[in-house]
């Protein structure tokens, strides 16, 4: 069934990344992540990906997929590639998540767009990287962040390691790099007046991101097990403890000043000095029995507004509706979905939304194909090198 094709122009972005133009071969997790980053920025990024979409991806409320226009190509068609390369000539950067040697193998590498467009960024999304034994092996998230010393020490069970979902690995290490990447070489370009390729493999960013963990090794302040060290539950003033009606409290007044509010507040003025070892454990019961008296909106009110760097365990259901997290609009409502706002803020080129994700994969293929000056792409849907949708 054919939907009611929007309007695709280009030059439409609010934000500072308004004018550059991207192309994505779309993929799942932290690539389209990186291209919902750039679009939320202001980018024009067009979305190519196969006819009938790809599994663990798609849909009307695919929020990775926002911001931009899904085009279905066939490329197992030489057209269709050509096709591609008719976008990179003009474009700036392009992105792919596939396996190495997937673009080799359709004919749209780095040699063959670098040679279409030399000042192309070419960003490249994998776990394992472009190089190294475990290239060309799949992967998840939580195999790339085991194999970082990452997850090792990851939770508070001294048993075994806990994985936060797929925050740290894709998007943390992955997507995160990726956009840093490509921004970097793209500054570059414009001064160089040429292109390159950005390897970035999650394998490398997640280690990055954990080089605190790295530095309190080197400096012999890391004790290799669970629950057994600053920011990891080690210690009783950074934890999180349940309250009456069984939600949590997160508490993390790492500073003195910040643990004396603490104190203060849960009059427990007569505990044990924090920094005694050997009394860790009893100031942690006591912490908690005194939580367990009180519900969670109770001790939100409690320490709302206070230096004790406490705050409440929410749900994502909740979260929209805190007051300070309201107040700055973190979340808001976009074509009929509740959703994170783009994020960093700019003081004069603020960021907005535009597009909802496509229903299917190809919705917008004719009107965006023809808004980046595709020719012929009649003869392209009628031949089925392209879809519509």
């Amino acid at each position: 069934m054919t939907q009611e094709q929007p309007r695709i122009e280009l030059g439409q972005g609010t934000g500072p990344l308004r004018g550059v133009k991207v192309v994505e071969l779309a993929g799942i997790g932290p690539g389209p992540h990186a291209c919902m980053i750039l679009a939320d920025l202001g980018a024009d990024v067009i979305r190519v990906e196969r006819p009938g979409g790809q599994p663990l991806t798609g849909g009307p409320t695919d929020l990775l997929n926002r911001g931009r226009p899904s085009v279905a190509l066939d490329l197992k068609q030489p057209r269709a590639v050509a096709t591609v390369l008719d976008l990179v000539a003009d474009a700036d950067l392009l992105v792919e998540g596939l396996r190495p040697g997937t673009t080799e193998r359709l004919g749209l590498g780095p040699e063959e767009c670098l040679a279409r467009n030399p000042r192309l960024v070419y960003g490249r999304m994998t776990g394992w990287g472009q190089t190294g034994p475990l290239a060309r092996s799949a992967g998840h998230d939580m195999n790339y962040v085991a194999l970082t010393g990452a997850l090792f020490g990851m939770g508070q069970d001294k048993a075994r390691p806990h994985f936060p979902a797929n925050l740290v690995g894709d998007f943390g290490g992955g997507s995160t790099y990726l956009v840093i990447g490509l921004l970097a070489a793209l500054l570059e370009s414009r001064l160089s007046g040429r292109g390159q390729v950005v390897d970035a493999a999650i394998v490398d960013g997640t280690a990055h991101l954990n080089a605190m963990t790295s530095a309190f090794a080197a400096g012999g302040q890391l004790r290799e097990e669970r629950g057994a060290n600053l920011l990891d539950g080690g210690m009783p003033f950074y934890d999180l403890y349940e309250t009456s009606d069984g939600r949590h409290m997160s508490v993390g007044p790492l500073e003195p000043q910040f643990y004396a509010v603490l104190v203060e507040l849960l009059g427990l003025q007569d505990a044990p000095d924090r920094y005694d070892l050997a009394r860790s454990e009893e100031l942690r019961a006591r912490i908690a029995a005194v939580f367990a008296t009180r519900t969670q909106a109770e001790w939100t009110q409690v320490f709302d507004g206070t230096d004790a760097c406490v705050a409440p365990v929410l749900p994502l259901s909740e979260a929209p509706d805190h007051p300070h997290v309201a107040a700055r609009e973190v979340f808001v409502d976009h074509e009929g979905v509740r959703q994170p706002a783009p994020a960093p803020r700019f003081s004069r080129t603020p960021a907005s939304l535009s597009l909802p994700p496509a229903p299917t994969a190809g919705a917008h293929t004719r009107a965006a194909l023809a808004a980046w000056g595709i020719a012929g792409v009649d003869g392209l849907l009628e031949d089925g090198v392209a879809v519509q949708t």
